[in-house]
């Protein structure tokens, strides 16, 4: 797995060279180090947004008191929603930026957008100590990061295919996703060890806040990575015409098929992502067992997105994002039952890493096609949009909605149900995409 291409575009035998493009020379040697400060700063930022939900049994009570703990909780997820408004108008306007500006400025802008939000979360005195006041920015900060997120995998995605030599552009679009995973996991090992060394008081009053600071001190260093990162557009290589509105307008078809795509994946992540506050408020955990499943399913994020990305420049797009969300309609329900009757640490985590890895093969492949059947002049705009308002339509809503479900009709299987019914959605969208693997980016 070499992340130090070679300048000569290459591919797989059998397979047809790409053709050279101007500026391609330029595009075609990427090192660890741009790869390194591309996802470092994904990484971070989907650490951040993600803690929320990890810790979202505390914020709720810190900001959001309510008569019942659910009430808590619902308020606490409701807010976590709020930053899912703000990903499509992030979507359009940094995606635009990097489409005209570049990839590397728009990327700048995220990390700097990303630790405002984070710092006002970090900081943030309780509803105790300083009233309404205290929901009102806890709001604020969680635009402010989803205005961030709807610009952050735009730009990103678009910036690793144009880098990547044209044989392994699944591979290096895969580290997108598999940096969410690492950003997951570290949160995940945090949690437990927080959870672990903390009683239930001090979690509460202080030690929900240490997630947050820590992705504090780290930005610095991703922001450090992402001054160096050469830039992969160029005026010159754009063709005006399939540019701007226009160029979107043109693309619509795609664009609809692409945000069906970001569906099933976005649901099945989001349920991945509750799974620790499902083990903790359904299936009446301990905290720090709990948290394990945030764990495994980081890592096999991680692991299963560079799979996906091997897999997809080996065996196309299509059939590689297909499959696992197939079994992912088939498998879900069947997974839940077993954990529900038998909620044991190691089901959890069986169960949590299994469909983490489903959703990490199929997904890194979506992420791929999606930019790879873009125009340069609208890639990062048409990524961005189609991602955003994928993830703010279901992602933003998905926990909220499981949460409500569970405790509406007394069934802990509905979380499972949910992921079928969005994984059946976007199995038939990957049918109707163009394959992309052997594919000239378009100028």
């Amino acid at each position: 797995m070499n992340l130090s291409a070679s300048p000569a575009l290459s591919a797989a035998p059998g397979r047809p060279i790409e053709p050279p493009r101007p500026g391609a020379a330029r595009a075609a040697a990427i090192s660890r180090r741009v790869v390194a400060a591309t996802v470092a700063g994904n990484a971070l930022e989907f650490y951040d947004f993600v803690a929320y939900a990890f810790f979202a049994v505390y914020i709720g009570r810190t900001f959001f008191p309510a008569s019942t703990p659910l009430g808590s909780l619902l308020l606490s997820l409701a807010v976590f929603g709020v930053g899912f408004v703000a990903r499509p108008l992030g979507g359009v306007v940094i995606g635009a930026f990097a489409d005209r500006a570049g990839r590397r400025a728009a990327l700048l802008l995220t990390i700097a957008l990303i630790t405002i939000g984070t710092l006002g979360l970090a900081l943030t005195p309780s509803f105790a100590s300083i009233g309404v006041a205290a929901p009102i920015i806890v709001v604020a900060c969680r635009l402010v990061q989803g205005l961030a997120l709807g610009g952050e995998v735009g730009p990103s995605a678009a910036f690793l295919i144009e880098a990547a030599p044209s044989s392994e552009r699944g591979l290096y679009g895969s580290w997108l996703l598999a940096a969410q995973g690492a950003g997951v996991l570290v949160a995940g090992l945090l949690g437990m060890g927080l959870s672990a060394a903390l009683s239930p008081a001090d979690m509460l009053a202080w030690g929900w806040r240490v997630p947050f600071v820590v992705g504090i001190l780290l930005l610095p260093v991703a922001l450090y990575l992402r001054r160096s990162m050469p830039e992969t557009l160029h005026p010159e290589t754009v063709d005006a015409s399939r540019s701007g509105v226009v160029g979107l307008k043109r693309q619509r078809g795609l664009l609809v098929l692409a945000v069906l795509l970001v569906i099933g994946g976005t649901v099945s992540t989001y349920v991945g992502n509750y799974m620790t506050t499902y083990a903790i408020v359904t299936l009446k955990m301990a905290p720090s067992l709990a948290m394990g499943a945030t764990v495994v399913g980081g890592l096999c994020t991680l692991v299963f997105s560079v799979l996906g990305g091997w897999l997809c420049d080996r065996y196309g797009r299509r059939m590689t994002m297909f499959w696992p969300r197939v079994a992912a309609a088939l498998l879900t329900v069947p997974a839940f039952l077993l954990l529900v009757a038998h909620p044991t640490g190691l089901v959890l985590l069986v169960v949590s890493g299994f469909l983490a890895a489903l959703t990490a093969v199929s997904g890194a492949a979506s992420l791929v096609a999606i930019p790879e059947l873009l125009p340069r002049g609208i890639r990062a705009t048409g990524m961005a949009i189609a991602y955003a308002i994928g993830v703010a339509l279901f992602g933003g809503t998905t926990q909220f909605l499981i949460t409500w479900l569970i405790g509406a009709t007394g069934n802990p299987v509905a979380p499972a149900w949910y992921v079928v019914g969005a994984s059946v959605v976007t199995a038939l969208a990957m049918l109707a995409i163009p394959e992309s693997r052997n594919r000239a980016l378009e100028d």
